[in-house]
C-alpha cells in the first residue's frame, strides 16, 4: 500500500466522500474533499494529488468546469466525473473537458476501487514536470559525523564529570566566602558611613579609661606637691629674714 497516493474528492454531498474514504484509506491511500469547485482549486493551489474525483452538479461551478480548470494547469492529472444524471451530452462534455471516465451513481465499492486503478495507471504512464512532481517525503539520512565533531563529543564526555567535581569542591569554599565577606563589607560601608561619630566615641572612651588612673596619680602627688610648696615658703622666709639682718 502506498500511503503517498492522493485523491481529491469534489462533492457538495458529505456522503460521497466518505464512500470514497472508506473504500480508498482501506487500501492505504489519503482521501481529501471539497464541497465545491473553488475549494478544490484552492486546495490543489496548496498541495499535489494524483487523482481527482468531482460530482457533476454542483453549485456554482460544475464538475465538468473543475476538470477543464484542472486540465488547463494540470494536463496530466487524471480527472474522474461522477454523475447521477448520465446523459450522452454530459458524457460528450467530460470527455471534452479531459476526463478519462465517467461513474454513474449510485457508486459501490468494486466500481471505486476499478476506476482508482485505472486513474492511477494512466496517472503513472503520464511524465509530470519535475517542479510540479507531488511532495514525497525524503527518507531521513544515516547520521554522519566528522573526526571533529567526533573528538568534540568525546571531549564534552570527559569534561562534564570533571567539571562537575569542580564545581561539588569549589561550593563550599564559595559559601564561606560569602557568608565572611558580605558582612564585613556591609561593616566597612557602616564604618566609612560613620568615621565622624566613631572618633567621638572614641575620645569619649579613652577618657573614661583614662579618668580613674588620672585621678590615682593626683591623689599620690599631692602631698609631695604640698610639701613642696612648704619648703618653698620656708625658704624664702629665711632668705628674707638673712635679708634684713
Amino acid at each position: 500500500m502506498n500511503t503517498l497516493r492522493k485523491f481529491l474528492v469534489v462533492d457538495d454531498d458529505p456522503v460521497v466522500g466518505k464512500s470514497f474514504d472508506r473504500v480508498l484509506s482501506g487500501r492505504g491511500y489519503a482521501v481529501v474533499t471539497a464541497k465545491d469547485g473553488p475549494e478544490a482549486l484552492r486546495k490543489m493551489a496548496d498541495e499535489a494529488y494524483d487523482v481527482v474525483y468531482t460530482d457533476i452538479r454542483m453549485p456554482g461551478m460544475d464538475g465538468i468546469e473543475v476538470a477543464a480548470e484542472i486540465k488547463k494547469n494540470q494536463p496530466w492529472l487524471p480527472v474522474v466525473i461522477v454523475s447521477g444524471y448520465a446523459t450522452p451530452e454530459n458524457e460528450a462534455r467530460a470527455k471534452a473537458a479531459g476526463a478519462i471516465a465517467v461513474l454513474h451513481k449510485p457508486l459501490s465499492p468494486a466500481m471505486i476501487k476499478e476506476s482508482a486503478r485505472i486513474a492511477l495507471r494512466e496517472r503513472d504512464a503520464v511524465a509530470v514536470p519535475p517542479t510540479v512532481q507531488p511532495a514525497v517525503q525524503a527518507a531521513p539520512q544515516p547520521d554522519t559525523m566528522t573526526a571533529a565533531d567526533v573528538a568534540r563529543r568525546i571531549g564534552m564526555l570527559v569534561a562534564a564529570p570533571m567539571l562537575g567535581l569542580a564545581f561539588v569542591l569549589v561550593l563550599p569554599f564559595a559559601a564561606v566566602a560569602a557568608m565572611v565577606g558580605l558582612p564585613l563589607w556591609y561593616g566597612a560601608k557602616v564604618l566609612a558611613r560613620n568615621a565622624g561619630s566613631l572618633k567621638t566615641w572614641a575620645k569619649n572612651v579613652a577618657l573614661f579609661l583614662v579618668a580613674p588612673f588620672a585621678g590615682l596619680a593626683y591623689v599620690f602627688a599631692m602631698p609631695f606637691v604640698m610639701i613642696g610648696m612648704l619648703a618653698w615658703t620656708g625658704i624664702k622666709a629665711l632668705r628674707n629674714r638673712a635679708h634684713r639682718a
